[in-house]
């Protein structure tokens, strides 16, 4: 059996809060095991940036190229001011599931940085393949102090 996490109250007001529940919704909500392990672990994902870092381009439309990066909030928000101006959703609806996994690791306890297949790549299949273009990202979580320079330059 797995203990019962001790949260504590701020975090569940701000998850109230965010979550738009009164407090008999929350009070049900608070009674759900997993619920309480997220719950218990969600600050620590406050403190940290998941950078998808572009690896490989070949023809991309969007002209994402090696080297740039994207940027999440441990909450899974996609951190616009040092996005690149122009992102391809083909691009961005791959990077989803890894960023769940990311958080999931997290949940149970499991350093993030240690998934083995850590990398997603676009839905165009190159032009290799009869498609147009080809990018490859790959994932790392870091703290956000760390993060930050990167987020500048």
């Amino acid at each position: 059996m797995i203990d019962t996490p001790n949260v504590p109250e701020p975090v569940w007001q701000l998850m109230q809060q965010k979550l738009g529940c009164d407090d008999a919704q929350m009070a049900e909500f608070k009674q759900v095991p997993r619920n309480q392990r997220a719950a218990a672990t969600a600050m620590t994902m406050v403190n940290k940036i998941i950078v998808f870092e572009v690896v490989e381009s070949h023809g991309c439309f969007n002209d994402h190229e090696t080297g740039h990066r994207l940027f999440f909030g441990g909450d899974a928000t996609l951190l616009t001011e040092p996005a690149p101006p122009r992102i391809c959703a083909h691009l961005l609806s791959q990077i989803g599931p890894l960023v769940f996994t990311i958080q999931e690791l997290t949940y149970a306890g499991v350093d993030p940085n240690v998934l083995c297949f850590n990398r997603a790549a676009c839905i165009d299949v190159g032009r290799e393949c009869g498609g147009w273009g080809r990018v490859v990202v790959e994932a790392k979580v870091l703290d956000r102090a760390d993060a930050e320079p990167l987020m500048l330059g």
